[in-house]
């Protein structure tokens, strides 16, 4: 089901499907943070650690299929595939760029 994703947020989707770790880093901004679980990764060098570490070894792949707007933020759920749980991802925007992505169990 094609959706109306903001541009940012439709990239990083797209470069995930591809597991293509430069074009899912490209979307966020410089001072993004990934909150995973709880556990805060600041900044474009520790966001790139955790997607090295976290999620091209197990190839976690997320495929939205739903997606609703909660104060702002951009909800996103739909299964994910790889060696994991899945969950729903919860983006916020700034000026055009990710500034949070934050999954959750």
């Amino acid at each position: 089901m094609p959706m109306d994703l903001p541009k940012p947020i439709a990239d990083y989707v797209e470069a995930n499907a591809r597991l293509d770790l430069d074009g899912m880093l490209k979307p966020f901004r410089p001072d993004a943070v990934f909150i995973d679980n709880g556990k805060p990764f600041e900044g474009q060098v520790a966001i790139r650690r955790l997607i090295e570490e976290e999620v091209m070894p197990v190839k976690a792949i997320f495929t939205p299929d739903t997606v609703r707007n909660d104060g702002g933020d951009i909800i996103l759920e739909g299964p994910a595939h790889g060696d994991f749980p899945g969950s729903p991802l919860r983006f916020t925007l700034v000026d055009g760029a990710i500034k949070t992505l934050e999954t959750t169990i």
